[in-house]
Parts: C-alpha cells; structure tokens; sequence
C-alpha cells in the first residue's frame, strides 16, 4: 500500500513538473497583453478627460451618434476587452457610429471635482462636440454602471439634447440593501475617508469589489490556473480579464462623497431632490425613448436598484431588457455579443431613422 501512495506521488510531481514546464513555455510566448483594439482616433480632450470616436470600416447605417459613457470606477475597454468579446465591434458591426468618453486617471489635483464637473461640465462638453460636429441637435446616450446613472441625470437636465437613452446595469434606486456593496456604501463613513484621502486609491476601492464574492474572486478563479495556463488563447482571456479589474483609477473625493452620500445613503435621484451643481434632477423630464437593460444574476448591481428607473422617467417609448447574466456578463459574455448587442443596435436604428418598429425587445 505505501508502495502504490508513493507511486502516485511521484506521478503527480511528474505531471505537475510538465505542467509548469508548459505553463512557463506558454508565458514565454506573450510579449503583450492587448486590450480595447477597436481602431479610434482622439477628437476632443479636456483635462484629464479625453473623447474617442471609433472608426467605422463599414457604413454607418444609424444616423444619430452614440456616445458611450462608462463608469469613473475601472476602465472603459471592458466594452471592447477583445475582438471576439466587443460590444464595441458588434455595435459597429451593426453600423453604429461611435463615442467613447475616458475619463482618465485623477491626481491628487483632481480631489475637488464634483459631479457637477462631471455631468455639467465632461460630459455636456462631450455631447456638445458630437452635436456640433455631426450636425445632429440630439444625440443619443450609452451608460454602463454608474455611467448610466449619469446619462440619466444628464438627460433629466438637458432633454433638449438627447435623443435616445440606453441604460446598462445602472443603479438607479438606492433604496435597496441586497448585495454586500448597498450595504456598505450605506454605512460608510464617507466624510472620514475622504477627508483622510483627498482622493481615493483605486486600489482600496477595487479591494473593496474583490471582497464581495472573495471565494469566487480571490480563490477559486486561481485554482485551475496550472491548466489554463498551458494553452495561450485561454491565458490571454484570462490576463486581459485581469488587467482591466486590476486597472482601477482614483477617484476625485468630492464627486465620490456626493454620490455615495446623495445616492447611495439618501436616495435623491429617485425622491426628486437631487442637486448637481444648480440644477434640480427630475426624471419625469427625461423624454427621451428609453431602453433599461439589467442582469438578474448582478451581484453589484442588482435588478431591483435598476428596474424602477422606468417608472420614474416621463419617457413615453420605454422598455426593460432582461439580460440572463451577471454584471460583466453584460459586456464580456456569449449572450451579450449574439443577442444583446445586436438588441441595442436594433433598438436604436429603429428610433434614430424614424420608422419605429418592434423589436425583440418589445416581443419578449
């Protein structure tokens, strides 16, 4: 018997050596991990801020511009992480024209901007080039994440410029206590941290996501590493997933302390007594068509915090698209590129040439 055990051991370690021979000839072989490839060209930068428009090898099909808008949290290339996982490319693909706003990395300069820079002043400079640029009065509006949030308080102060309103995974009620992050930010001593900081290191809060599914997130993803490592395709998938989670900006302190004290902790957007600068956010006066997708498996934002966005806005053209996923599931996975990319570029060739007509969407 302690023959056979042996045995095994010393199998075991013999598999295990090839296996790290094979991981080690396969890290060998990656010079670069490349990320965000769609082909883009700079066309407007302020600050730290910079705005991208894709370019389109094929015809441009939808006549309004969309201008995409991610959230400040992590970086903006989760939305074309790899070619063959990029709503990016698939939009394109589908003969949208692009826009993508990167709001950069914030210094210890930036510890004074608020959201009022944000939404007044970014993003209404963003939509102002596109407008002026493409001759278009009204253009239409992406958010991701809290980047919804913010196309839903900037479409509430400006309806005059927006033409269509897609919303992805965006919280929108913070009323809320499922998911370990509603819970937190309720309880954060914000005023503490950010005056402590100034602004906050993208590290303490990534530790922060990391430590909602910590099992999943910090174990068990690295438990089949050995194998995965041995073929390159998969190992690519997996570093660039890596990057972009381990690439978290800072976060310019007075813009964070109002959304989490104003959101999060008080639920002003929904109760109507929202300031951002000097304007008043009502979103009854958001007009424009409205399409709110959510992912009922989100653990970070979850279905109940986004879905009663549509009640809340005075948009008469108004749909909720249920996504059979999780929150990055939303960009990265299968489902998304065969059925919801092609969902959202539908949806909006539909009300940006005129003609309305049903969607799938609408069927389902």
């Amino acid at each position: 018997m302690k023959n056979l055990e042996a045995k095994n051991i010393v199998k075991e370690m013999g598999e295990l050596s090839i296996k790290l021979l094979k991981a080690a000839e396969t890290l060998t072989e990656i010079e670069e991990v490349d990320v965000g490839t769609a082909p883009k060209e700079l066309v407007y930068e302020t600050d730290k801020v910079k705005l991208y428009h894709y370019k389109q090898e094929g015809k441009v099909t939808c006549e309004i511009p969309v201008v995409m808008v991610y959230a400040l949290v992590n970086r903006y290339y989760m939305l074309d992480l790899q070619p063959d996982r990029s709503i990016v490319r698939n939009l394109l693909s589908n003969g949208m024209d692009l826009y993508i706003i990167d709001w950069g990395y914030p210094t210890n300069a930036d510890r004074y901007l608020t959201m009022d820079d944000y939404v007044n002043g970014y993003l209404n400079d963003c939509v102002d080039y596109v407008s002026k640029s493409t001759g278009h009065e009204k253009i239409n509006l992406m958010g991701i994440c809290q980047g919804g949030t913010f196309c839903a308080i900037y479409s509430a102060i400006y309806p005059e410029k927006v033409k269509n309103l897609v919303t992805l995974v965006t919280p929108i009620d913070f009323s809320t206590n499922e998911g370990l992050l509603f819970n937190w930010a309720k309880n954060l001593n914000v005023d503490a941290l950010i005056d402590c900081y100034g602004v906050i290191p993208g590290d303490f809060l990534n530790a922060g996501f990391l430590m909602l599914m910590p099992f999943t997130l910090n174990i068990t993803k690295y438990m089949g590493m050995l194998d995965l490592m041995q073929d390159k395709e998969r190992l690519l998938n997996f570093i660039r997933m890596e990057k972009w989670i381990f690439d978290s900006p800072a976060q310019a302190g007075e813009a964070l302390r109002q959304f989490i004290k104003d959101l999060y902790q008080e639920n002003k957007l929904v109760k109507g007594e929202l300031m951002v600068g000097e304007k008043q956010v009502d979103l009854k006066k958001v007009t424009a068509p409205l399409l709110n997708i959510y992912a009922i498996a989100d653990h970070i934002v979850p279905p109940v915090s986004t879905k009663p966005l549509n009640d809340l806005v005075g948009s008469t053209d108004k749909e909720l698209y249920e996504f059979k996923g999780g929150h990055i599931g939303v960009f990265v996975g299968s489902k998304s590129q065969k059925e919801l990319a092609p969902s959202i570029s539908q949806w909006l060739h539909d009300r940006s040439n005129g003609s309305k007509k049903t969607t799938k969407a609408e069927k389902e």
